[in-house]
Formats: C-alpha cells, structure tokens, sequence
C-alpha cells in the first residue's frame, strides 16, 4: 500500500482500512475477524486505539489530550527512541515519537509465519536532516503493527544502522493500559527485581513486595525482567499478559495526584484510569555497528483474569 492511497480504502483480504485523522494525518485501522481492532498513527508511529472484539478500549487517552503535531498525543503506545526520558540531550523521550512515518512497501520478510491470520501494518522511519543535526546518526526503524485473530496486539520494531560508525540508543514501548481503579491494580512477574527510582535519583533498590500495588506516585525502571508479565485488574476482572522480547527493562509509572495536576494535558483525576507499563531498554544503552539490526517485540493481550496465570509460564510467542 503507497503513500497515495490516503484517501479512506478498505482492503477486506487483509483487515486493512486507511484513513485521515482531522490533521489529515494518515491513520491504520487493524480488524480481527472477531471484531477486535487497533488504530495506527502515521504520527509517531504511535498506536492510538486497541479494543477487544466487544469494543472495549485498553489503552488509555487522556481526556485533555493534544492532538496535534508536532508533539505526542498523552496515551495509546508510544515509540520512545533514541532516547528515553530526559536522559539524553534530546526532546524527551527522543523525536521518533513525534516525526511523521511513511507506509513501507519494500519491508523484508520477518518470518513467513507471521502473517498468517493477523492484520499488519509496516511503517518506516528515516532520519531528516534536522534529525540528522541533532542526533548525526543515520538508521532505519521500521516497524509491524499485528493483529491475531483473538485480538492480541504485537509491535516489532527492528532498528538498522546505515551509519558509517557505531551508535547507541535507548528504546520503549511507552504503553498507556486503561485500567478501572489504580488502587486496584497489581502487577505480577517484577517481585525480588532490582529497580532504578526515578523518583529517588534512579537510586537502586530491590523489590519487596509479592506484586506492585500502587498507593502513591510510582516512577521505576525494573531491570533485567522476565520476558511475561501480567497487570491484573481486579474490579474489570481481566488482566493484561505483556510479552516482550529483546528488551531487558520494564518501566512502570503513574503520576498520582499532585503530578496530574501540573500535567497541561492530563486530567487531574485520571491517574486513577491509566498505568504506564513500558517494555523498554533504557539501563544501558543498545550498540549498533554499522549495518547491524536490533530487534524489539512486544505482544499485549488481554485475557480473563481466571487464565493469567497460565500466561506466566509461556515465553514471548510473536
């Protein structure tokens, strides 16, 4: 599918449908058989919208959120690269959220499985040369957005240096999740980890409890996690099973009441609806030689609470 074909097109062989959000930006949809859907921006590569195959959105977006580039809108998934953070001299969590995407048509094969039953999508960023100025790095990062039949949502993102030299970068899955009450939430699969405390001055700790429950601002780098994990949400009754692959850290954060308050487009109540949990590898930074390719996946689902615990024991199967 080409850039020229922005104006709305259905392709109902692959569960495609293209489409203009009110910038005029071209926006994905993804469908599943069963009704499942996701909604992929050209913006920033951004996910804006996962629902389940009975509509039911599980990704947040704030209420106050700007939709309009150059920035990234507050929710959905985000594309965090090169930088993550503040942590670098770069805007905040790297401009790749905030450039504009094109539809890659000459994507090479992942594996010739990979599109069996599922809806994808390829998206290619390239560096402009104000990029290039500020970051003197040249790459390719592409990325496949999928759909499974039964709704689970998979993001591949595979990042090659066309450099004549060596660079590194830090990287995540900025994943806003929609949950019903925070004060119900925990999540599964970090305890006994070490995490840096980003509000303590990334100072180093270990994990305590049996699961992460949240009572206060929450702002942590969990390193060298497993590869599953789940957030369950006990009032909704189901859960949600991360797996990730290639990607060593997970970041979790909710800015809770005060936070909220001074965020222009947040609500100052809606921290009780959203967690961010990111697959992301932001400890050390990830080396590149010239011509080399790193690859970082990412499988959400969404399952009954009943069945998570099953979902622990599985590895990452994108």
């Amino acid at each position: 599918m080409s850039m020229g074909h922005f104006a709305n097109s259905t392709d109902p062989r692959s569960g495609l449908e293209v489409v203009k959000d009110w910038n005029g930006v071209g926006q994905v949809v993804l469908r599943s058989p069963r009704g499942a859907s996701a909604r992929v921006s050209l913006h920033g590569g951004q996910i804006v919208s996962w629902r389940n195959d009975r509509g039911e959105e599980l990704l947040f977006t704030s209420s106050k959120a700007i939709f309009k580039p150059p920035n990234a809108m507050r929710g959905g998934i985000q594309m965090c690269f090169p930088q993550f953070g503040n942590s670098g001299t770069l805007e905040r969590h790297g401009f790749a959220r905030n450039r504009i995407w094109t539809l890659d048509d000459d994507h090479p094969p992942i594996n010739h499985n990979d599109n069996v039953s599922k809806a994808s999508v390829d998206l290619l960023l390239k560096p402009s040369e104000d990029d290039l100025k500020c970051w003197p790095h040249c790459f390719e990062f592409r990325l496949r957005v999928s759909l499974s039949k039964d709704g689970d949502l998979s993001l591949v993102s595979r990042i090659r240096n066309v450099n004549g030299k060596p660079f590194s970068f830090s990287f995540a899955y900025h994943t806003y999740l929609s949950v019903s009450d925070i004060s119900e939430v925990r999540i599964e699969g970090l305890e006994t980890l070490d995490y840096l405390d980003n509000l303590s001055h990334r100072e180093r700790f270990t994990e305590q409890g049996d699961a992460i429950t949240f009572e206060s601002e929450v702002d942590r780098v969990y390193v060298s996690s497993p590869n599953v994990i789940a957030v369950l949400d006990h009032e909704k009754k189901h859960s949600f099973v991360i797996r990730k692959e290639g990607l060593p850290d997970v970041v979790v954060w909710n800015p809770w009441e005060k936070k909220s308050r001074i965020m222009v487009d947040f609500g100052d109540e809606e921290y009780k609806q959203m967690l961010c949990v990111d697959a992301a590898a932001v400890e050390r930074a990830i080396p590149l030689k010239p011509g080399e390719e790193w690859t970082g996946k990412l499988e959400l689902s969404a399952v009954s609470s009943t069945n998570c615990s099953d979902h622990l024991d599985h590895p990452v199967c994108i």
